[in-house]
């Protein structure tokens, strides 16, 4: 008798097992760009098609000298919202897709791991549009590092001088940079600089590679500008987007199905989720988003973001440079 794919799967827990999985595969996460926390589960589950996440903005103004004759003048903390948009995304796959990892000793797991490598692929699509909106809107100018109008040809190409220049961006949060996010054009020209070092994995691991002791995550999704010879490479701070895998009341994560006239199985997968910019606002323009959740185009629009954090606490930097 042949196995099915409703007979290796159970949707309770092969859901738990591809979140868990996407965040264990994503190079994303596992470099300290993208956080998790049951705080965002929590919002991603809502029944809304955003999440409001009022915060206090810092003390400001000088202190004052104490005396007998004057008192103190009383100041106040003032509250600002961020807000994050909730994603609604779904993929089927036929069984034919799929039959060659019905034969594996674990099944399960065989097609698990394909869904769960297929996710950390779209989240890093995901973000990659995010962060073209959001270095796209105005506000954003204070965590851009753009050096491709330098004089000289020598002070306009990635290197090691030209990166601490990008870093500076985030001033003292500099050095909590744990990951950047490179076309792999731009990893090739560090390479022949001898400036990627590759870090040995733990045993069964994958070696990582490093510039600068920061993660390298390589992805030709990356801003490019092949006329003008420009490139964006992306700097992060830990946790500067949030993660969040809701699931809402009534909503259906993974399900099979069987055309038992065409003989064909089939996997539903569907994701809600928030993939947010740690104090960068969703703010849609009219009509956006077209359906119920926005398009990978509609994230990439700059005039839906509005930055309300102060610009090094964005923990994000994008560095616009040429190649040597």
């Amino acid at each position: 008798m042949t196995t099915r794919i409703a007979d290796v799967i159970v949707p309770e827990v092969f859901n738990p097992y591809v979140v868990q999985r996407t965040m264990e595969l994503s190079a994303l996460v596992q470099s300290g760009i993208i956080e998790n926390n049951q705080e965002f589960d929590r919002l991603a589950s809502a029944g809304a098609r955003t999440a409001n996440m009022p915060f206090w903005n810092d003390l400001t103004g000088a202190d004052e000298l104490l005396d007998d004759q004057n008192p103190l003048t009383p100041g106040r903390i003032q509250a600002s919202q961020d807000e994050a948009v909730i994603l609604r995304r779904g993929r089927a796959w036929g069984a034919n897709d799929l039959a060659a990892n019905l034969a594996g000793d674990d099944p399960m797991r065989a097609i698990g791991d394909l869904v769960a490598a297929y996710w950390a692929r779209r989240l890093q699509a995901i973000l990659l549009s995010t962060l073209a909106g959001v270095f796209g809107a105005a506000t954003m100018v204070g965590n851009v590092h753009d050096i491709t109008a330098a004089a000289s040809p020598a002070l306009n190409y990635i290197c090691s001088d030209t990166f601490v220049d990008a870093a500076q961006r985030l001033g003292d949060a500099k050095e909590q940079l744990t990951g950047i996010l490179m076309h792999s054009a731009t990893e090739a020209s560090l390479a022949k600089q001898d400036l990627i070092a590759t870090a040995k994995g733990s045993e069964g691991s994958v070696s990582v590679k490093t510039f600068m002791g920061k993660r390298v995550i390589v992805d030709d999704g990356c801003p490019v500008n092949i006329a003008q010879g420009n490139y964006t490479t992306y700097l992060f701070g830990p946790g500067a987007f949030a993660l969040g895998n809701g699931n809402p009341v009534g909503f259906v994560p993974t399900e099979t199905a069987r055309d038992s006239l065409a003989g064909e199985d089939f996997l539903i997968t569907r994701k809600t989720l928030i993939l947010h910019p740690r104090g960068v606002r969703w703010t849609p323009q009219a009509g956006v988003p077209a359906g119920v959740s926005p398009s990978n185009a509609e994230l990439a629009a700059g005039l839906n973001w509005t930055r309300v954090y102060e610009n090094k606490a964005i923990r994000i930097v994008a560095f616009v440079h040429k190649l040597q």
